[in-house]
């Protein structure tokens, strides 16, 4: 079985001021955090628009009366729109802070979200990308909701009272699809880095070791096959 090659070892200038000019570069990292605690006040701020949309939407229903069924599902994907925001903010605040501050020491913690466990840049790309797509859906699905009849003259919008007209809707259609085509782009970039890299790198925080070649893999089998059949051999004696 061939021996997996080691890591090359990493050199370092070991004169002060390089060590000083290293350190204090690799702790501006903590200057990122003043940043995601803006955006956990971003968070709260997001809770309180959406129990004010929530409030709003059950004053419509329970003490008014009357509200169409076209304006309840607006409202409600309003409230979906505010929630994939949220999400949003969380993918950032967590995983920004972890891949580029410091790590959470929340290892074994029953709530502790699938992703974290082994996000990267990358990674960390990728989801933000789809939690945008799905954000840009939410916003097209209105936009469908609320155009009416276009082709026949009526500009749509009568719930919100927003100006739709072919051209913008087109618009927003194209920018989806441009958000779609970079979410796959991301994907594949992921994926063609992940089975790029060498045997000793390291990838989402798990090495990765592969065989040099597939030639190297049969020969592998194929001695252990050997090796098994002479211990059955000798058995038999």
């Amino acid at each position: 079985m061939s021996a997996q090659p080691t890591p090359p070892a990493r050199t370092f200038r070991t004169s002060p001021g390089s060590t000083v000019i290293g350190y204090s570069i690799f702790a501006s990292r903590w200057l990122q955090a003043p940043l995601y605690l803006g955006l956990i006040i971003a968070q709260a701020i997001y809770v309180v628009v959406f129990m004010i949309e929530l409030w709003h939407l059950m004053e419509e229903v329970f003490i008014q009366g009357h509200i169409s069924e076209a304006e309840i599902m607006l409202a409600v994907l309003g409230l979906i729109d505010v929630v994939m925001i949220a999400n949003l903010l969380i993918m950032v605040i967590i995983g920004g802070y972890e891949t580029f501050v410091s790590r959470i020491n929340v290892d074994g913690h029953p709530d502790q979200p699938e992703w974290l466990s082994h996000v990267n840049a990358n990674v960390l790309k990728v989801k933000l990308a789809m939690a945008i797509i799905g954000i840009s859906s939410i916003h097209l699905l209105k936009t469908f909701i609320e155009v009416g009849d276009i082709a026949g003259g009526r500009a749509g919008g009568e719930d919100t009272g927003e100006n739709y007209t072919s051209e913008r809707v087109f618009w927003q259609v194209v920018i989806h699809c441009v958000f779609i085509l970079s979410a796959l782009a991301l994907a594949l970039i992921d994926r063609m880095s992940y089975h790029r890299v060498s045997a000793h790198e390291v990838h989402d925080g798990v090495p990765v070791a592969y065989p040099a070649s597939t030639s190297d893999t049969i020969a592998e089998l194929e001695q252990k096959l050997a090796e098994a059949r002479r211990s059955l051999e000798t058995e038999r004696r």
